[in-house]
């Protein structure tokens, strides 16, 4: 992509990260969840989920450089979020597999171009993206928070919330947060996750037709580029950087996993956190995200690279560790979401900026794909595929999850 002439103020490009990323918030949360309770087995859960992972992988290796090279950015990012949008919509009106399943898919592979897309706009229009581009990429962050807290309100049980006749708008307030839905009554109101990223998407599809001309990358470097690929998988000879490679697969699986099963997890009897706190508790993880951010820099001259990534696999330890023994204390199991920012900045971050200190120049780019593919990728694929059939059929009791 070439530099636009006219700058866009942050606080636009912040809009456009906040949207792209609420989206995605929106709906991923409870999905895993939902789908047991419209009858589909472990195996056709794993096709549905696995839709964003392998669209991943092709975005990585095609969609993105096919996307940046014939069309300009701000239209590409229009024209695929109508899609989002329609099939985000479609979803909610099925519940058969196979519609189910190519409205997933379909969906998948327009979504996740867009992530790298709305990176494009976001540096062709910055003055300065060293400073610039972490508080704008915050703008996605905040918007998956931002997803999670409105469905307080929208998985609230307002028929319960009648009956106890509450006396003023605190009070009424107060009911609706504690009158969460539970069993069939949320699986209905589930869809809503689904409607609100379909708004989300036209929203943002609007919105990216206002954002300044990108215009499409030439393909003068093409050849380069596939050198600089080669040239990033010859460096996974050197043993520690092929180890680095194999525990990100293993941290990504794990960190999967989690979103597999914590909405179900957080939801059962054990636990008993109402539905409408599901997306709340655990955009927890988001925020502490931030936070984690913000002291990673000063963590890693402390503590170098590798004692760094340990801490950040360790606190999975610590998360599930209390999942597992402690499942009565909903306090704990709601605090221990906290830990969440230092299993994601601690691990994954640290890989990203330890490829950009210590790869080649020429190669950092392809490098960052050759991890990326675990971790959006290969790692994902592996949990979705592994997950639903572990929940639905060696974690239950008397069949019940």
């Amino acid at each position: 992509m070439t530099t636009s002439a006219a700058k866009t103020p942050t606080a636009r490009l912040f809009l456009m990260m906040f949207l792209q990323i609420f989206i995605w918030g929106a709906w991923l949360p409870l999905i895993f969840g939902y789908l047991p309770t419209l009858g589909f087995t472990p195996f056709e859960q794993s096709w549905i989920l696995n839709a964003f992972p392998v669209a991943a992988i092709v975005g990585l290796f095609l969609g993105n450089q096919f996307a940046d090279r014939n069309f300009a950015a701000e239209k590409f990012l229009s024209f695929s979020h109508v899609v989002g949008g329609v099939t985000m919509i479609g979803m909610t009106m099925t519940a058969e597999f196979w519609p189910f399943l190519i409205l997933m898919w379909v969906h998948c592979l327009f979504y996740v171009p867009t992530i790298s897309i709305t990176n494009s706009i976001a540096f062709a229009n910055m003055n300065d993206p060293t400073s610039e581009f972490g508080p704008i990429r915050m703008g996605g962050t905040i918007g998956w928070i931002a997803a999670a807290w409105p469905f307080a309100f929208i998985l609230v049980d307002w028929t319960a919330v009648q009956a106890a006749e509450p006396e003023g708008i605190v009070e009424l307030i107060g009911t609706a947060l504690g009158s969460g839905l539970t069993g069939d009554e949320l699986r209905a109101a589930t869809p809503w996750t689904f409607r609100v990223a379909g708004i989300a998407s036209f929203l943002l599809a609007a919105y990216a037709l206002t954002l300044p001309h990108t215009p499409a990358r030439k393909a003068e470097g093409e050849d380069m580029d596939k050198l600089a690929w080669l040239e990033a998988a010859k460096l996974l000879k050197h043993p520690f950087i092929l180890v680095l490679w194999v525990v990100t697969l293993a941290d990504s699986f794990v960190h999967n996993l989690f979103f597999n099963w914590a909405a179900v997890f957080f939801g059962s009897e054990q636990v008993g956190i109402p539905g409408n706190w599901i997306m709340p508790v655990m955009s927890i993880g988001q925020v502490a995200e931030i936070l984690t951010m913000l002291i990673l820099g000063t963590v890693l001259k402390k503590l170098g690279w590798r004692t760094t990534m340990m801490v950040g696999i360790l606190a999975y330890v610590v998360r599930f560790g209390v999942y597992a023994w402690f499942p009565e204390s909903t306090w704990l199991v709601v605090a221990i979401n906290f830990v969440h920012g230092v299993c994601y900045a601690f691990f994954f971050a640290s890989v990203y900026i330890f490829v950009d200190a210590c790869f080649p120049e020429d190669a950092r780019s392809s490098a960052q794909g050759l991890f990326n593919v675990m971790i959006l990728g290969v790692g994902a694929l592996i949990a979705n595929s592994v997950g639903p059939w572990l929940m639905q059929t060696v974690f239950t009791e008397n069949g019940i999850t």
